[in-house]
């Protein structure tokens, strides 16, 4: 069999998952887990396989020792790289810039490539690069394959890439959208067609990636044409701790007023701000207890965020023309009933009408939650952006 270890570095961490890139998508992978706190003091590594859970704690200084110690325990219950086929590694690589519109087979000269965007993703991308080293360290002989989260939406028409500024200050720079969540997206917006018995050719969609990271995207006849995530991941609707769109006025009345330096704005927007900046708290299970005890601040956190989710959805129902289908995935998107209803309600004038009972179903796999008699289809796809990389690097590897 056939499998393939997929990788998602951050600065201090590292999930992978072993999957068969054959397998449907309700199927657990063969090997899930994470590595904690590389580079500090303590660190852990967890295995998740078979049903059971393992825990090793140890310091890891780096993801290379990180991903060797994945190794060795993955090797302990019969899973290492020995003992079954890994043909691939597929990484996620946040930002592809205009440099990569599909995923890659990463050589020298593309890890160059990627580390020459680093500016427009300084967070992400150095992360992933030395999560690419230390895999290929580990592994020299396997295929690794880089697949990026703003592939998706390279292909924006220019009337939603562009920002309306000075062009040769964008053009310098790198200013424009680039969109992120984009495998997420484009897996998702791929199993609609056949779940609502469309032509893919013909299928006009919006698709709601609901997360503590939020996106949504318009997507026409399989291709995006906008997307609410912007040159960064800041950008869009309110987020479990992003503010979404702003006023960008308000960076430089925060500077000059309250005296706040770039990197404490960056940090406020970020991490502080959103849903959790209005209610003090960013997971929607506790935001509904707390609605529950008629906590006004929770309250006034979930009123806003419906807001500006409805004028997403309303501004894409617009740009698309026709909308065959409307999406919900990912955590909050998923599971949340009453968000999903919030954000639709007292639609039916256009021809949106979700059946109360369908949507309160639980979350086991795609579904469509509209009525018969609605003429938008509204679904619940699960999202899968491990399976969808390993795909992608199991494919590129064999060719």
């Amino acid at each position: 069999m056939a499998l393939a270890l997929v990788l998602n570095s951050g600065s201090s961490s590292l999930k992978f998952q072993l999957i068969d890139p054959s397998a449907d998508a309700t199927q657990p992978p063969l090997a899930s887990g994470l590595v904690e706190q590389i580079g500090e003091p303590s660190g852990a590594v967890t295995l998740k396989t078979g049903g059971e859970k393992y825990t090793v704690s140890a310091p890891i200084p780096d993801h290379a020792v990180g991903l060797s110690m994945v190794f060795d325990l993955m090797t302990e219950h019969g899973i290492g790289p020995s003992q079954v086929e890994i043909t691939a590694v597929g990484h996620r690589v946040v930002h592809g810039g205009l440099l990569f519109s599909q995923p890659v087979v990463i050589t020298d000269e593309i890890l160059n490539m990627v580390r020459d965007l680093i500016p427009l993703a300084p967070l992400h991308n150095p992360a992933n690069i030395v999560g690419i080293e230390g895999a290929m360290e580990i592994l020299p002989d396997v295929p690794h394959v880089a697949v990026f989260d703003t592939g998706f939406f390279h292909s924006l028409p220019p009337a939603a890439a562009l920002y309306a500024i000075n062009a040769e200050v964008a053009a310098a720079h790198g200013v424009r959208r680039y969109g992120f969540h984009g495998t997420s997206h484009e897996y998702v917006s791929q199993q609609v067609p056949a779940l609502i018995g469309r032509d893919p050719e013909h299928t006009r969609q919006i698709v709601c990636h609901l997360g503590n990271g939020a996106s949504i995207s318009a997507v026409h006849n399989g291709k995006a044409i906008d997307t609410s995530m912007g040159m960064t991941p800041l950008a869009g609707i309110v987020m479990g701790t992003r503010s979404g769109d702003i006023d960008p006025g308000i960076v430089f009345h925060l500077h000059r007023s309250a005296g706040m330096s770039i990197d404490e704005i960056d940090t406020l927007l970020n991490k502080k701000s959103g849903v959790k900046g209005i209610s003090g708290v960013n997971d929607f299970r506790e935001l509904r207890a707390m609605i529950e005890q008629d906590n006004q601040d929770a309250w006034l956190a979930y009123n806003i965020y419906i807001h500006n989710l409805r004028k997403y959805i309303g501004s894409y129902m617009i740009a698309l023309g026709r909308v065959d289908a409307i999406t919900f995935t990912a955590g909050v998107g998923e599971n949340d009933v009453d968000v999903r209803a919030s954000a639709l309600q007292d639609l039916e004038v256009f021809g949106i009408e979700i059946d109360p009972e369908r949507n309160a179903l639980p979350n086991t796999g795609p579904r469509i939650i509209s009525t018969d008699s609605s003429k938008v289809k509204v679904l619940v796809v699960p999202t899968n952006e491990e399976l969808a990389i390993a795909r992608y690097a199991v494919q590129l590897a064999g060719e």
